[in-house]
């Protein structure tokens, strides 16, 4: 059972990296907030550096962030996707 957990939990951060990466264009092409899409929710702590749609303080631009899973950068997900990857969360993190 806790393999089929993880099993999930990776193909579903994979999925999310996979649907940033296609939401997003190049950091400077895309120098303001991204829109969110229809049925999305704000999924913070997945994404990688330089690929988040935004953030909560530190920055308010997309393709902005430093680092890898910051807690207060988020991506868009599909309505119930963030809540089933690991370390991710529908509020921002300090």
């Amino acid at each position: 059972m806790k393999d089929t957990a993880v099993s999930l939990s990776a193909s579903s951060l994979l999925g999310a990296l996979a649907l940033t990466a296609a939401m997003s264009t190049s950091t400077t092409a895309n120098a303001s907030p991204v829109a969110q899409p229809a049925n999305s929710e704000k999924c913070y702590g997945i994404a990688k550096a330089g690929k988040n749609d935004c953030a909560a303080g530190v920055h308010s631009c997309a393709g902005q962030g430093t680092k890898d899973s910051d807690k207060s950068s988020y991506v868009y997900l599909p309505v119930g996707a963030c809540a089933k990857i690991a370390g991710s969360s529908l509020t921002p993190g300090k």
